[in-house]
């Protein structure tokens, strides 16, 4: 037995209510098992019970064994000093208040079903990726569903903390930090950092001031990236590098290192040239994006800003140094609603948050319900365990889940945990 679980079998009552007695023989009742206290001091608040024929009002304390109140040097803390109850799992030594009188104590062990404790236990020593992969199907969809639903704020909570940090450094300058985001987010994964870091190393003020030109954004972004050191034989790297090579200069730029780009085992329509291609066409065909964005209400809205082409030099290379077939390098749909989940929503969210705007905060979770469910190795787990997302909300609900419950093996903090427990 676990001091975890035994906060828990007690929260969730858990165990069998009836014939319920203290060591010395009085029958006692449970009315309210208290508020579970996370901070210092006994276990659980203004718990209400009747000890005989006595009704008490009060705080609880929980230990594995009793003489774990002597290990606590809890006989010493006056916080402990009025508890009206102490809940022990087994029972190894009498204990007595500091006037001398005995502490009244239940001992739960013969309450508690072996399944719950076998339940918890399985999932603690499984090594699965998600520890009830083999009994959540037993779990109805609606309640998957409705829990999903619950925890999607939470996921949204978290993604706030890298807007929040990026609003405090840019003194809270919505279109700056918007882009440094962007940035980030169009390198995906692989190429993040690197995406993030030419983004702050080309402040977006230098970047609008160029806006109308697609070749200069493009030799801003390319040199300052580093992709332009190399030495060209065509004619666009060339007008590229000379522009870069002014521009450098007027603006007194520093670029990042070309090797920090992540090139290998990636298809070519992901390679970061073409990104910082696509990249460098949105800001020169969007005017306003940041205030577009959120205005807008409905997904093919935000889709409809981001349907940009790389320009023509990109049609037939993937690279400066290559050419290659044909083909018009478009932001796909599944690149464009991967940005919307992870830049927008969330921008969306701290921005209803920073102005009280619970409408904006609501718009954030209803445009993931109108997404597509994202296609990763955290999803297709949950697939594969019988949780198939619907939208990208559920998605999104899924990988917080994984993040910070699965991976940690809060089961007992977990809506589907708690289920599979309590009924199975």
């Amino acid at each position: 037995m676990l001091e975890d679980l035994f906060q828990y079998i007690w929260k969730m009552k858990l165990f069998d209510t009836n014939n319920l007695h203290t060591t010395d023989g009085e029958s006692i009742t449970l009315f309210q098992v208290g508020l579970h206290n996370l901070n210092s001091g006994p276990d659980f608040l203004n718990a209400k019970i009747k000890i005989g024929q006595t009704l008490w009002a009060g705080n609880i304390e929980l230990h594995i064994k009793s003489s774990d109140w002597l290990l606590h040097k809890h006989q010493s803390d006056p916080s402990f000093q009025n508890i009206i109850l102490h809940v022990v799992y087994t029972d190894d030594k009498p204990l007595f208040y500091a006037d001398g009188k005995p502490i009244k104590t239940l001992v739960l062990k013969n309450h508690i079903s072996n399944d719950v404790i076998q339940k918890y236990q399985s999932f603690k020593q499984n090594n699965h990726n998600i520890a009830c992969e083999k009994s959540i199907s037993s779990v109805p969809k609606p309640f998957v569903h409705t829990y999903l639903e619950s925890i999607i704020v939470k996921r949204l909570e978290h993604k706030s903390q890298h807007i929040e940090k990026l609003l405090a450094e840019n003194q809270h300058h919505w279109e700056q930090s918007f882009y440094l985001q962007l940035a980030g987010n169009f390198g995906f994964k692989v190429n993040q950092v690197p995406f993030e870091l030419l983004a702050r190393n080309t402040p977006l003020g230098i970047i609008a001031k160029h806006k109308e030109n697609i070749h200069q954004i493009e030799a801003l972004l390319f040199g300052q990236a580093g992709f332009l050191n190399d030495t060209f034989t065509e004619s666009y790297p060339l007008m590229l590098q000379n522009e870069y090579a002014y521009l450098k200069k007027k603006f007194q730029l520093v670029g990042i290192d070309k090797h920090l780009w992540k090139l290998s085992r990636m298809r070519p329509v992901n390679f970061p040239t073409i990104r910082i291609a696509q990249f460098a066409a949105l800001i020169h065909q969007s005017s306003h994006l940041f205030s577009k964005i959120i205005a807008a209400e409905h997904p093919n809205e935000l889709i409809k800003l981001f349907k940009v082409a790389a320009s023509p030099f990109w049609d037939g290379h993937y690279t400066f140094d290559a050419a290659t077939h044909q083909l018009k390098k478009n932001i796909g749909k599944a690149a464009i609603e991967n940005l919307i989940i992870n830049t927008i929503v969330p921008f969306i969210f701290v921005y209803g948050k920073h102005y009280g705007n619970e409408d904006k905060c609501e718009l954030a979770i209803e445009l993931l319900e109108k997404l597509s469910p994202e296609k990763n190795t955290i999803t297709q787990l949950w697939t594969l365990a019988g949780v198939k997302p619907n939208n990208a909300l559920q998605s999104q609900a899924l990988i917080e889940l994984k993040n910070n419950h699965c991976d940690q093996k809060k089961c007992l903090q977990c809506g589907i945990g708690h289920f599979i427990i309590k009924n199975n």
